[in-house]
């Protein structure tokens, strides 16, 4: 089912439970697009997708079209937009979609309708870890001021060319501040019916030569048990709330974002908090293990904002 009206966005509120999707015809987009189908399926509820500036040279609209430079740029992007919402049929019959031709930039206009959605999904041509491709500008525009939950679905899924499937939700845990990520990680498992791997990293003192001496080891050891405490603890109300999901707390010392990376090869998604920080002149606002998940993930990225 499909609204195929292109009302102006003045005034426009989206209701809670939409999935919004970006699209622009190119292959990254295709994916976005193939995901948040998924998500508004698993969700039951309507699926909107977005195509704002700039819109694409009707000699390159992708989706298959034949090239026509001639063609009004306004043409071109409805017809793109027609297009997704026949896939998604395909993929998802009788999903109710929602199209809007935006005549505000990309970002700009998945960041407005964010706000109030259940989860915005975008693409990205990088590839997953640390040789990986950047984001590109659009999917790093909205990741740094989006409101509400952001997937980013990154353009390398090598486990999924191998034929291997997952059932895991991994969630980067820093402390009980990422309340509102870890309630969206349990979430997910649960519309997922799937595993859910809380990892919570710790920094700990290193010493460069030489064994380390008794006293240091046991430091490492008490500091392992505590750390080991503060991630179940702030878990413990979710997973009474949440008893049908199967939980499993992972502690380890060293950098998070490696280690975020590194386990997001076994994940089907990766939840993380985005905490804010003041916005410099280019307007970037995430934290440095945010920033490093998102571009070299191995597997989509849900960024959750905190506070």
């Amino acid at each position: 089912m499909t609204d195929t009206g292109f009302s102006p966005h003045e005034g426009f509120s989206v209701p809670r439970d939409e999935v919004v999707v970006g699209v622009d015809g190119s292959d990254p987009a295709v994916r976005a697009l193939d995901r948040a189908a998924d998500e508004a399926h698993r969700r039951d509820t309507v699926l909107r997708i977005v195509l704002g500036l700039p819109w694409p040279d009707p000699g390159e609209v992708g989706f298959g079209l034949d090239a026509d430079r001639q063609r009004p740029p306004g043409e071109a992007a409805r017809a793109i937009l027609d297009l997704a919402a026949r896939r998604v049929e395909d993929r998802h019959p009788g999903l109710t979609v929602a199209l809007e031709l935006s005549a505000e930039p990309a970002a700009s206009a998945l960041v407005r309708l964010g706000r109030n959605a259940a989860l915005t999904v975008v693409g990205t041509r990088g590839r997953g870890g640390f040789t990986g491709l950047l984001l590109g500008s659009v999917s790093l525009r909205v990741a740094a001021h989006t409101a509400g939950p952001l997937m980013i679905v990154r353009g390398d899924d090598a486990a999924a060319r191998r034929g291997l499937l997952h059932d895991r939700v991994l969630l980067g845990l820093e402390d009980e501040s990422d309340a509102e990520a870890a309630l969206f990680a349990f979430e997910e498992a649960g519309r997922r019916d799937a595993r859910l791997r809380v990892l919570h990293t710790w920094t700990h003192p290193q010493i460069s030569m030489g064994e380390w001496p008794v006293s240091h080891r046991q430091d490492l050891a008490s500091q392992a048990r505590q750390h080991k405490e503060l991630a179940r603890f702030a878990v413990s109300k979710l997973t009474e709330r949440f008893p049908d999901v199967a939980v499993r707390v992972d502690t380890a010392p060293g950098h998070a974002a490696a280690a975020l990376v590194e386990a997001s090869r076994a994940a089907d998604v990766v939840v993380v908090g985005a905490h804010r920080r003041e916005a410099r002149p280019l307007g970037m606002r995430l934290g440095p293990v945010t920033h490093a998940v998102l571009h070299h993930a191995h597997c989509p990225v849900v960024l959750v904002p905190i506070g």
